[in-house]
């Protein structure tokens, strides 16, 4: 009876220490899905309410992301007690089905070697794997200020997390159903989460707005791309 009690203390460390490498697992699989799935299915001057209230949204899905960043970075130690307090899992509720997530678009930044999946919406869920355009913005590759925002994670390269590295003049290249798209940097700034003036458009240009948050670790401020499609 001993040794069983033991077994089942070193299963339940054993789960708790590899769930951190699994939840990074799950939501780079949901990318490479996104991603397969794309290439198999080959105003005024200021912004809309809605839109202003998608952009400071975002303030609450950067601190999410870095919390639940936090969280897959600690490794608990798995004392006696709280082992045996643990209540079996070996019978699971049947999951309910989620909506199906479908790329909109892929966006690239060969400066920094970028390519990720684009999905219609800034929810938690969307941005976990991919980056999300702010969907009352302009649509991607017309008139207006298209806005897409994406996590800027800690590991090197995931998300926006090299955004930073890109310079005046680099090439975001976004590919929808209806087209590929060229837009050319022309702007970078650091501001403030509230200033939405970042979303600002006029009639006759066709911009793109990237938005993650500054600095990576404890941000306090958002890291902003403003690209234009040239003429």
């Amino acid at each position: 009876m001993r040794k069983i009690a033991a077994y089942g203390l070193v299963l339940v460390g054993v789960l708790i220490l590899a769930y951190p490498k699994a939840s990074e697992w799950y939501n780079d699989r949901q990318q490479e899905k996104l991603m397969a799935q794309w290439e198999i299915a080959a105003l005024d001057e200021e912004a809309g309410e809605e839109a202003r209230e998608q952009y400071d949204g975002l303030t609450t899905l950067f601190s999410e992301s870095l919390e639940e960043e936090e969280v897959d970075a600690t490794e608990p130690a798995v004392t006696e007690s709280a082992a045996a307090s643990a209540e079996p899992s070996a019978t699971k509720a049947p999951a309910t089905s989620q909506p199906k997530q479908e790329a909109i678009a892929t966006i690239r930044i060969p400066s920094i070697k970028l390519k990720l999946p684009v999905l219609e919406g800034a929810t938690q869920k969307n941005m976990r794997s991919a980056a999300a355009h702010l969907k009352e913005t302009a649509p991607i590759g017309e008139v207006g200020n298209a806005a897409i925002a994406a996590h800027r994670m800690r590991a090197k390269g995931k998300l926006f997390n090299r955004l930073n590295e890109v310079k005046i003049g680099d090439e975001i290249i976004v590919e929808t159903r209806s087209g590929k798209f060229t837009y050319i940097v022309y702007d970078l700034s650091i501001v403030e989460p509230s200033d939405v003036s970042v979303l600002n458009y006029n009639n006759k240009d066709k911009r793109l707005t990237l938005i993650t948050c500054d600095p990576v670790v404890n941000p306090t401020h958002r890291l902003i791309v403003h690209a234009a499609m040239e003429q």
